[in-house]
C-alpha cells in the first residue's frame, strides 16, 4: 500500500504556523520528527514509482527533503521555521532535463514542474528553438496533458524582447519567459487520501512530453547535432 501523508502531519505543521518559534518548536519535537518519517516515506514510495517511468538521481527521502530550518540571513521572513516539508527531484543524466518540486503545506499544498533558473546557455537555446518554432510550443502547452493538468505556463519573464529576439515576434510572449513552471495546487483532503502518492506521481508523469521536448532541444544544436 503506497505511503500516505497522515493528517497529524498537516496539524504539527498548522501548529507550527501558529507557534513558530524555537520553545514551541523545541517542545514538540518528537511530533516533528514523526510528521518528518511520514513525509520521508511518502517520498521513497514516490521515487520507486517514478523510476518506472522516469529516471532519478534521488535515492531516498531524507535526501531530497528540505530543511525546515528558515536562513533569516537572506529571508525577510525572521521566522525560525518554514512550516512547510518540500522536497525536489532531479532527472539523471545530461539527456535528461527539467527538475519536479513538491511543497506540502496546510491550505497550500502543490507541485511544480520545469525550468525553475536555467543558466543563460539554456536559456538562450530554449528561446532559439522557440524563435523557429513557436507553433510547435504553442501546441505541446496546449495539450490535454499539460494544459489540463497545470493549465497555463508560468514563470518569470522579462518586460520586454529579450536581447536579440524580435519584439514583433508572434512567439513573444513565450520567448519573454525566463522560467518555464508548471503549478498544479492541491487540496488538504487531496493530500491526506490514500491515493495521493499516485496522484503526485501522475501529475508529475504528466509534463513529460514537454521534458521529452526540451531535453531534446537543449542537447542538440540547430543543426541537430548532440552537444552533451
Amino acid at each position: 500500500m503506497p505511503a500516505t501523508i497522515q493528517p497529524a502531519t498537516l496539524k504539527f505543521l498548522k501548529d507550527l504556523d501558529k507557534h513558530n518559534n524555537r520553545d514551541w518548536f523545541n517542545a514538540h519535537k518528537t511530533t516533528y520528527l514523526a510528521a518528518q518519517q511520514n513525509v520521508c516515506a511518502f517520498i521513497d514510495g514516490l521515487i520507486t514509482e517514478m523510476n518506472k517511468h522516469d529516471e532519478l538521481d534521488n535515492t531516498s527521502g531524507k535526501k531530497s527533503l528540505f530543511r525546515i530550518y528558515n536562513d533569516v540571513r537572506f529571508s525577510k521572513d525572521k521566522s525560525p521555521y518554514k512550516a512547510r516539508f518540500a522536497f525536489t527531484f532531479s532527472r539523471s543524466t545530461k539527456l535528461k532535463r527539467g527538475g519536479y518540486y513538491c511543497n506540502l503545506k496546510p491550505g497550500g499544498s502543490f507541485v511544480g514542474c520545469g525550468y525553475f533558473g536555467p543558466n543563460a546557455q539554456d536559456l538562450y537555446r530554449l528561446r532559439q528553438d522557440i524563435d523557429l518554432n513557436y507553433h510547435h510550443w504553442n501546441k505541446l502547452l496546449k495539450s490535454k496533458a499539460i494544459a489540463g493538468t497545470f493549465g497555463p505556463l508560468q514563470g518569470d519573464a522579462v518586460l520586454t524582447a529579450p536581447r536579440g529576439f524580435d519584439k514583433n515576434h508572434p512567439g513573444i510572449a513565450l520567448l519573454r519567459h525566463k522560467q518555464f513552471i508548471f503549478r498544479h495546487y492541491f487540496t488538504d483532503e487531496e493530500v491526506t487520501s490514500p491515493g495521493f502518492l499516485n496522484l503526485v506521481n501522475k501529475t508529475f508523469k504528466a509534463v513529460r512530453p514537454f521534458f521529452d521536448y526540451t531535453s531534446e532541444v537543449l542537447t542538440t544544436d540547430l543543426n541537430g547535432e548532440l552537444v552533451v
